[in-house]
Protein backbone atom coordinates (compact mmCIF):
# COMPACT_ATOMS: atom_id res chain seq x y z
CA UNK A 1 0.00 0.00 0.00
CA UNK A 2 2.91 2.13 0.34
CA UNK A 3 4.19 1.87 -2.53
CA UNK A 4 0.94 2.76 -4.13
CA UNK A 5 0.91 5.96 -2.45
CA UNK A 6 4.21 7.11 -3.34
CA UNK A 7 2.89 6.18 -6.81
CA UNK A 8 -0.62 8.05 -6.46
CA UNK A 9 1.69 11.08 -5.19
CA UNK A 10 4.13 11.15 -8.26
CA UNK A 11 1.39 10.77 -10.40
CA UNK A 12 -1.29 13.23 -9.00
CA UNK A 13 1.90 15.72 -8.91
CA UNK A 14 2.13 14.82 -12.60
CA UNK A 15 6.07 15.71 -11.75
CA UNK A 16 8.77 16.00 -14.62
CA UNK A 17 11.80 14.22 -14.57
CA UNK A 18 12.92 13.23 -10.92
CA UNK A 19 16.24 13.83 -9.87
CA UNK A 20 17.29 10.37 -10.29
CA UNK A 21 16.02 9.46 -13.86
CA UNK A 22 18.99 10.04 -16.27
CA UNK A 23 18.61 11.28 -20.00
CA UNK A 24 19.94 8.78 -22.83
CA UNK A 25 20.16 8.12 -26.61
CA UNK A 26 19.56 4.68 -28.54
CA UNK A 27 19.20 3.94 -32.04
CA UNK A 28 15.70 2.14 -32.82
CA UNK A 29 16.66 -1.07 -34.68
CA UNK A 30 14.54 -3.02 -37.59
CA UNK A 31 13.30 -5.81 -36.19
CA UNK A 32 11.00 -8.56 -38.48
CA UNK A 33 8.93 -6.52 -41.10
CA UNK A 34 9.37 -3.54 -38.66
CA UNK A 35 11.87 -0.31 -39.86
CA UNK A 36 14.29 1.23 -37.41
CA UNK A 37 12.71 4.35 -36.53
CA UNK A 38 14.77 7.49 -35.56
CA UNK A 39 17.49 7.79 -32.85
CA UNK A 40 15.57 7.60 -29.68
CA UNK A 41 15.75 9.32 -26.57
CA UNK A 42 14.91 8.01 -23.35
CA UNK A 43 15.01 8.04 -19.20
CA UNK A 44 16.95 5.85 -17.27
CA UNK A 45 16.37 4.84 -13.56
CA UNK A 46 18.34 2.56 -11.90
CA UNK A 47 18.03 1.11 -8.04
CA UNK A 48 20.35 1.49 -5.67
CA UNK A 49 23.62 -0.51 -5.20
CA UNK A 50 26.46 -2.06 -7.45
CA UNK A 51 24.64 -4.22 -9.51
CA UNK A 52 24.14 -5.57 -11.91
CA UNK A 53 20.31 -5.63 -12.00
CA UNK A 54 17.92 -7.67 -14.16
CA UNK A 55 16.22 -4.42 -16.30
CA UNK A 56 12.48 -3.64 -17.87
CA UNK A 57 11.49 -1.84 -20.87
CA UNK A 58 8.74 0.60 -19.58
CA UNK A 59 6.48 1.69 -22.54
CA UNK A 60 4.46 5.11 -22.03
CA UNK A 61 0.47 5.69 -23.20
CA UNK A 62 -0.44 7.45 -26.11
CA UNK A 63 0.12 11.24 -24.42
CA UNK A 64 3.76 10.29 -23.99
CA UNK A 65 6.02 10.34 -21.67
CA UNK A 66 4.58 12.03 -18.41
CA UNK A 67 4.43 11.77 -14.53
CA UNK A 68 2.36 8.19 -15.22
CA UNK A 69 5.84 7.33 -16.87
CA UNK A 70 8.13 8.36 -14.24
CA UNK A 71 6.32 6.68 -11.24
CA UNK A 72 6.16 4.04 -12.99
CA UNK A 73 9.83 4.23 -13.56
CA UNK A 74 10.85 4.95 -10.25
CA UNK A 75 8.70 2.42 -8.71
CA UNK A 76 10.10 -0.54 -10.51
CA UNK A 77 13.38 0.88 -9.95
CA UNK A 78 12.32 0.78 -6.27
CA UNK A 79 11.61 -2.59 -6.56
CA UNK A 80 15.84 -3.74 -8.07
CA UNK A 81 15.32 -2.85 -11.40
CA UNK A 82 17.01 -0.86 -14.07
CA UNK A 83 14.71 0.83 -16.39
CA UNK A 84 14.67 2.19 -19.53
CA UNK A 85 11.58 4.33 -20.66
CA UNK A 86 11.99 5.30 -24.08
CA UNK A 87 10.27 8.50 -25.68
CA UNK A 88 8.69 6.93 -29.20
CA UNK A 89 7.17 10.07 -30.11
CA UNK A 90 9.62 12.99 -29.71
CA UNK A 91 12.09 11.60 -31.76
CA UNK A 92 9.18 11.07 -35.04
CA UNK A 93 7.28 14.66 -34.19
CA UNK A 94 4.62 13.97 -31.85
CA UNK A 95 3.71 14.67 -28.48
CA UNK A 96 0.47 12.59 -28.13
CA UNK A 97 -1.58 10.06 -30.54
CA UNK A 98 -4.49 10.06 -28.92
CA UNK A 99 -7.04 9.26 -31.17
CA UNK A 100 -4.95 8.82 -33.71
CA UNK A 101 -2.78 5.84 -32.20
CA UNK A 102 -1.97 4.80 -35.63
CA UNK A 103 0.43 7.60 -36.29
CA UNK A 104 3.23 6.09 -34.62
CA UNK A 105 1.50 2.44 -33.75
CA UNK A 106 2.12 -0.39 -31.47
CA UNK A 107 4.19 -2.72 -34.10
CA UNK A 108 6.46 0.44 -35.27
CA UNK A 109 7.28 0.89 -31.66
CA UNK A 110 8.78 -2.49 -31.29
CA UNK A 111 11.34 -1.69 -33.01
CA UNK A 112 12.13 0.88 -30.08
CA UNK A 113 11.81 -1.92 -27.35
CA UNK A 114 14.44 -4.26 -29.80
CA UNK A 115 16.63 -1.06 -29.08
CA UNK A 116 15.89 -0.50 -25.56
CA UNK A 117 17.08 -4.20 -25.22
CA UNK A 118 20.18 -3.88 -26.90
CA UNK A 119 21.02 -0.63 -25.14
CA UNK A 120 20.16 -2.70 -21.62
CA UNK A 121 22.53 -5.73 -22.69
CA UNK A 122 25.29 -3.76 -23.25
CA UNK A 123 25.40 -2.19 -19.81
CA UNK A 124 27.76 -3.62 -17.57
CA UNK A 125 25.25 -2.30 -14.38
CA UNK A 126 22.26 -4.76 -16.39
CA UNK A 127 22.39 -8.68 -16.02
CA UNK A 128 22.17 -9.85 -19.33
CA UNK A 129 19.30 -11.01 -21.10
CA UNK A 130 17.38 -10.67 -18.19
CA UNK A 131 14.80 -8.00 -18.95
CA UNK A 132 11.52 -7.50 -18.59
CA UNK A 133 9.10 -4.85 -20.89
CA UNK A 134 6.26 -3.10 -19.28
CA UNK A 135 3.73 -1.08 -20.93
CA UNK A 136 0.46 1.14 -20.59
CA UNK A 137 -2.41 1.54 -22.94
CA UNK A 138 -0.56 2.44 -26.22
CA UNK A 139 2.31 1.02 -24.49
CA UNK A 140 0.34 -1.98 -23.82
CA UNK A 141 -0.31 -2.62 -27.03
CA UNK A 142 3.50 -2.18 -28.31
CA UNK A 143 3.70 -4.92 -25.56
CA UNK A 144 0.84 -7.24 -26.77
CA UNK A 145 2.73 -6.83 -30.59
CA UNK A 146 6.15 -6.95 -28.79
CA UNK A 147 5.72 -10.75 -27.40
CA UNK A 148 4.80 -12.22 -30.79
CA UNK A 149 7.33 -14.40 -31.91
CA UNK A 150 8.20 -13.53 -34.95
CA UNK A 151 10.11 -10.37 -33.75
CA UNK A 152 12.05 -12.66 -31.80
CA UNK A 153 12.71 -10.46 -29.07
CA UNK A 154 13.55 -13.78 -26.69
CA UNK A 155 16.58 -13.85 -28.64
CA UNK A 156 17.43 -9.99 -27.40
CA UNK A 157 16.97 -11.39 -24.05
CA UNK A 158 13.38 -10.52 -23.65
CA UNK A 159 12.12 -12.52 -20.89
CA UNK A 160 8.53 -11.56 -19.66
CA UNK A 161 5.93 -8.94 -20.07
CA UNK A 162 3.17 -7.07 -18.71
CA UNK A 163 1.02 -4.98 -20.54
CA UNK A 164 -1.55 -2.79 -18.97
CA UNK A 165 -5.24 -2.18 -20.47
CA UNK A 166 -3.80 -2.67 -23.91
CA UNK A 167 -5.30 -3.05 -27.38
CA UNK A 168 -5.91 -6.99 -28.11
CA UNK A 169 -6.34 -8.30 -31.42
CA UNK A 170 -7.06 -12.24 -32.44
CA UNK A 171 -5.97 -11.85 -35.77
CA UNK A 172 -2.51 -10.68 -34.53
CA UNK A 173 -1.47 -11.32 -30.94
CA UNK A 174 -1.77 -15.19 -30.22
CA UNK A 175 1.92 -16.50 -31.39
CA UNK A 176 2.87 -15.08 -27.60
CA UNK A 177 6.41 -16.29 -27.37
CA UNK A 178 7.34 -15.55 -23.65
CA UNK A 179 5.73 -14.84 -20.14
CA UNK A 180 2.67 -12.56 -20.55
CA UNK A 181 0.08 -10.96 -17.88
CA UNK A 182 -2.61 -8.89 -19.86
CA UNK A 183 -4.12 -6.56 -16.36
CA UNK A 184 -7.71 -4.57 -17.77
CA UNK A 185 -10.44 -3.40 -16.56
CA UNK A 186 -14.01 -5.25 -18.09
CA UNK A 187 -15.95 -1.30 -17.74
CA UNK A 188 -12.68 -0.15 -20.05
CA UNK A 189 -14.40 1.78 -23.24
CA UNK A 190 -11.46 2.46 -24.53
CA UNK A 191 -9.42 -0.58 -25.05
CA UNK A 192 -12.24 -3.23 -24.33
CA UNK A 193 -11.49 -5.84 -21.82
CA UNK A 194 -13.90 -7.90 -24.65
CA UNK A 195 -11.24 -8.17 -27.31
CA UNK A 196 -8.62 -9.80 -25.01
CA UNK A 197 -11.46 -12.31 -24.04
CA UNK A 198 -11.92 -13.27 -27.60
CA UNK A 199 -8.28 -13.16 -28.10
CA UNK A 200 -8.36 -15.74 -25.59
CA UNK A 201 -11.07 -17.62 -26.83
CA UNK A 202 -9.11 -17.67 -30.62
CA UNK A 203 -6.36 -19.53 -28.36
CA UNK A 204 -2.72 -18.81 -27.65
CA UNK A 205 -0.16 -20.90 -29.62
CA UNK A 206 0.92 -21.63 -26.25
CA UNK A 207 -1.62 -20.84 -23.82
CA UNK A 208 0.49 -21.71 -20.91
CA UNK A 209 2.11 -18.13 -21.21
CA UNK A 210 -0.23 -15.91 -20.94
CA UNK A 211 -2.16 -15.11 -17.60
CA UNK A 212 -5.22 -11.72 -18.02
CA UNK A 213 -7.19 -10.64 -15.49
CA UNK A 214 -10.02 -8.96 -15.69
CA UNK A 215 -10.79 -6.48 -13.02
CA UNK A 216 -15.13 -5.89 -12.94
CA UNK A 217 -15.28 -2.43 -11.78
CA UNK A 218 -12.18 -0.79 -13.18
CA UNK A 219 -11.72 1.52 -16.36
CA UNK A 220 -9.04 2.70 -18.31
CA UNK A 221 -6.49 4.07 -16.69
CA UNK A 222 -7.13 2.08 -13.22
CA UNK A 223 -3.69 2.84 -11.82
CA UNK A 224 -2.88 6.57 -12.55
CA UNK A 225 -4.23 8.67 -9.24
CA UNK A 226 -6.12 11.62 -10.77
CA UNK A 227 -10.05 11.99 -10.55
CA UNK A 228 -12.53 10.50 -12.23
CA UNK A 229 -12.59 12.38 -15.97
CA UNK A 230 -14.20 11.30 -19.54
CA UNK A 231 -12.03 13.06 -22.06
CA UNK A 232 -12.62 13.49 -26.03
CA UNK A 233 -9.65 12.75 -28.06
CA UNK A 234 -8.37 12.94 -31.66
CA UNK A 235 -11.10 10.80 -33.42
CA UNK A 236 -13.71 12.87 -31.66
CA UNK A 237 -14.87 9.45 -28.98
CA UNK A 238 -15.10 10.20 -25.53
CA UNK A 239 -12.97 7.82 -23.00
CA UNK A 240 -14.26 7.40 -19.14
CA UNK A 241 -10.63 7.71 -17.18
CA UNK A 242 -11.12 6.81 -13.23
CA UNK A 243 -8.09 5.12 -10.81
CA UNK A 244 -9.47 2.35 -9.02
CA UNK A 245 -7.55 1.51 -5.64
CA UNK A 246 -8.26 -1.89 -5.27
CA UNK A 247 -7.85 -2.78 -9.44
CA UNK A 248 -4.29 -0.64 -8.94
CA UNK A 249 -2.80 -2.24 -5.53
CA UNK A 250 -3.80 -5.91 -6.79
CA UNK A 251 -2.31 -5.18 -10.36
CA UNK A 252 0.83 -3.96 -8.90
CA UNK A 253 1.21 -6.87 -6.41
CA UNK A 254 0.87 -9.28 -9.60
CA UNK A 255 3.20 -7.20 -11.42
CA UNK A 256 6.26 -7.54 -8.78
CA UNK A 257 5.54 -11.11 -8.09
CA UNK A 258 5.23 -11.67 -12.18
CA UNK A 259 8.90 -9.75 -12.69
CA UNK A 260 10.45 -11.31 -9.48
CA UNK A 261 9.43 -14.69 -10.83
CA UNK A 262 10.80 -14.15 -14.33
CA UNK A 263 13.43 -12.18 -13.83
CA UNK A 264 15.27 -12.52 -10.38
CA UNK A 265 15.09 -15.95 -9.92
Amino acid sequence: MKAILALAGLLLCGLGAPAAAQSVRFPSVAVGTVAPGPELSGWLYQPSGEGPFPAIVLAHPCNGVSGHTHGWGQLLASWGYVVLAPDSFEPRGEKNVCGRGRVVSGQMRVADVAGALDWLNAQPFVRKNDIGLIGHSHGGWTTMRAVQGIFGLTERGLRAAVAYYPSCSPQFDRNVSLPLLILIGDRDDWTPAENCRRLQAAGFADPALVEAVYYPDAHHSFDAFVGDRTITVADGKSHRLAYDPVAARDAEARTRAFFDRHLKQ
